[in-house]
Protein backbone atom coordinates (compact mmCIF):
# COMPACT_ATOMS: atom_id res chain seq x y z
CA UNK A 1 0.00 0.00 0.00
CA UNK A 2 1.80 3.24 -0.79
CA UNK A 3 0.76 6.47 1.24
CA UNK A 4 -3.12 6.56 1.96
CA UNK A 5 -4.97 9.18 -0.82
CA UNK A 6 -6.34 11.64 1.61
CA UNK A 7 -3.14 12.01 3.14
CA UNK A 8 -1.44 12.15 0.33
CA UNK A 9 -3.76 14.96 -1.40
CA UNK A 10 -4.30 16.48 2.50
CA UNK A 11 -0.83 17.38 2.19
CA UNK A 12 -0.66 18.05 -1.75
CA UNK A 13 -3.05 20.95 -1.14
CA UNK A 14 -1.21 22.14 1.62
CA UNK A 15 2.15 22.59 -0.43
CA UNK A 16 3.69 20.64 2.03
CA UNK A 17 7.14 19.19 1.89
CA UNK A 18 7.63 15.55 2.74
CA UNK A 19 10.03 12.32 2.28
CA UNK A 20 8.37 9.46 2.27
CA UNK A 21 10.49 6.78 4.09
CA UNK A 22 10.04 2.84 3.65
CA UNK A 23 11.11 0.75 6.42
CA UNK A 24 10.62 -3.07 6.97
CA UNK A 25 6.73 -4.10 8.07
CA UNK A 26 5.78 -3.40 11.88
CA UNK A 27 2.52 -3.61 14.02
CA UNK A 28 3.39 -1.08 16.73
CA UNK A 29 4.79 2.39 16.85
CA UNK A 30 7.92 1.65 19.32
CA UNK A 31 8.93 -1.36 16.34
CA UNK A 32 8.70 1.91 14.06
CA UNK A 33 10.94 3.92 15.53
CA UNK A 34 13.52 1.34 16.47
CA UNK A 35 13.38 -0.60 12.65
CA UNK A 36 13.68 3.14 11.32
CA UNK A 37 16.63 4.41 13.62
CA UNK A 38 14.69 6.93 14.34
CA UNK A 39 14.08 8.85 18.22
CA UNK A 40 10.73 7.63 19.41
CA UNK A 41 9.75 11.11 21.02
CA UNK A 42 10.05 12.31 16.86
CA UNK A 43 7.67 9.61 15.42
CA UNK A 44 4.12 11.07 15.86
CA UNK A 45 1.18 8.88 16.57
CA UNK A 46 -2.76 8.64 16.43
CA UNK A 47 -4.64 8.07 19.05
CA UNK A 48 -8.57 8.31 18.23
CA UNK A 49 -10.81 8.64 21.84
CA UNK A 50 -14.44 8.81 21.32
CA UNK A 51 -17.77 10.30 23.76
CA UNK A 52 -21.07 11.36 23.12
CA UNK A 53 -20.00 13.94 20.77
CA UNK A 54 -18.04 11.90 18.88
CA UNK A 55 -14.41 11.02 17.62
CA UNK A 56 -11.41 13.01 18.49
CA UNK A 57 -7.32 12.52 17.47
CA UNK A 58 -4.78 12.60 19.99
CA UNK A 59 -1.58 13.19 18.93
CA UNK A 60 1.32 12.02 20.77
CA UNK A 61 4.66 11.02 20.32
CA UNK A 62 5.26 7.00 20.02
CA UNK A 63 6.98 6.49 23.44
CA UNK A 64 4.18 8.90 25.17
CA UNK A 65 0.65 7.25 26.24
CA UNK A 66 -2.36 9.21 26.55
CA UNK A 67 -3.42 9.85 29.97
CA UNK A 68 -7.63 9.82 29.58
CA UNK A 69 -8.31 10.85 32.51
CA UNK A 70 -6.36 14.14 31.91
CA UNK A 71 -7.20 14.65 28.45
CA UNK A 72 -11.03 14.16 29.53
CA UNK A 73 -10.75 16.93 32.88
CA UNK A 74 -8.35 19.30 29.93
CA UNK A 75 -11.37 19.46 27.49
CA UNK A 76 -14.15 18.82 29.64
CA UNK A 77 -15.35 15.96 28.01
CA UNK A 78 -15.60 12.14 29.00
CA UNK A 79 -13.45 9.80 26.94
CA UNK A 80 -12.44 7.02 26.00
CA UNK A 81 -10.47 4.76 23.28
CA UNK A 82 -12.39 4.23 20.22
CA UNK A 83 -12.22 0.11 19.37
CA UNK A 84 -10.70 0.04 15.73
CA UNK A 85 -13.37 -2.01 14.45
CA UNK A 86 -15.69 1.49 15.04
CA UNK A 87 -13.16 3.83 13.26
CA UNK A 88 -11.60 1.40 10.15
CA UNK A 89 -14.92 3.20 8.28
CA UNK A 90 -13.08 6.94 8.69
CA UNK A 91 -9.81 5.51 7.55
CA UNK A 92 -10.68 3.72 4.92
CA UNK A 93 -8.07 3.74 2.58
CA UNK A 94 -5.20 3.05 5.65
CA UNK A 95 -4.23 -0.09 7.25
CA UNK A 96 -5.93 -1.12 10.22
CA UNK A 97 -3.68 0.21 13.27
CA UNK A 98 -1.76 2.49 10.67
CA UNK A 99 -3.42 5.81 11.48
CA UNK A 100 -1.49 8.69 9.97
CA UNK A 101 -1.84 11.72 13.28
CA UNK A 102 -3.65 14.43 10.75
CA UNK A 103 -7.02 14.53 12.03
CA UNK A 104 -8.07 17.46 10.26
CA UNK A 105 -7.28 15.45 6.84
CA UNK A 106 -10.24 13.05 7.97
CA UNK A 107 -12.56 15.57 9.25
CA UNK A 108 -12.07 14.98 12.87
CA UNK A 109 -10.99 17.14 15.81
CA UNK A 110 -7.63 16.78 16.96
CA UNK A 111 -5.21 17.85 19.86
CA UNK A 112 -2.00 17.44 19.98
CA UNK A 113 0.36 16.59 22.79
CA UNK A 114 2.94 19.68 23.47
CA UNK A 115 5.54 17.15 23.66
CA UNK A 116 5.78 17.27 19.85
CA UNK A 117 6.40 20.94 19.71
CA UNK A 118 9.98 21.57 18.93
CA UNK A 119 10.89 18.43 17.46
CA UNK A 120 12.92 19.30 14.28
CA UNK A 121 11.35 16.52 12.45
CA UNK A 122 8.40 14.71 12.96
CA UNK A 123 7.97 11.38 11.28
CA UNK A 124 4.50 9.32 10.98
CA UNK A 125 2.32 6.50 9.58
CA UNK A 126 1.60 7.31 5.83
CA UNK A 127 -1.61 4.73 6.50
CA UNK A 128 0.08 1.58 6.07
CA UNK A 129 2.57 -0.63 8.12
CA UNK A 130 5.54 0.31 5.44
CA UNK A 131 6.09 3.43 5.08
CA UNK A 132 6.52 6.77 7.24
CA UNK A 133 6.13 9.97 6.01
CA UNK A 134 8.92 12.59 7.15
CA UNK A 135 7.93 16.69 7.35
CA UNK A 136 9.40 19.54 9.02
CA UNK A 137 8.32 19.81 12.89
CA UNK A 138 6.88 23.45 11.97
CA UNK A 139 5.21 22.02 8.48
CA UNK A 140 3.74 19.48 11.33
CA UNK A 141 2.76 21.80 13.83
CA UNK A 142 1.35 24.36 10.72
CA UNK A 143 -0.95 21.24 8.99
CA UNK A 144 -2.51 21.15 12.78
CA UNK A 145 -3.09 24.64 12.80
CA UNK A 146 -6.65 24.14 13.93
CA UNK A 147 -6.00 21.44 16.45
CA UNK A 148 -5.83 21.67 19.98
CA UNK A 149 -2.97 22.10 22.44
CA UNK A 150 -2.00 20.77 25.70
CA UNK A 151 0.03 18.57 27.86
CA UNK A 152 -2.24 15.15 28.67
CA UNK A 153 0.86 12.17 27.68
CA UNK A 154 2.47 10.21 30.87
Amino acid sequence: MAVAETIAGFLQRRHAQYTVVPHRHTETSRETAMTAGIPEERLAKAVVLTDERGYLMAVVPSNRFVSTPRLSELLGRHLELASENRIAPVFTDCDRGAIPPLGPAYGMDTIVDDSLVGQPVIYFEGGDHEQMIAVDGEVFLSLLRTARHGHFVH
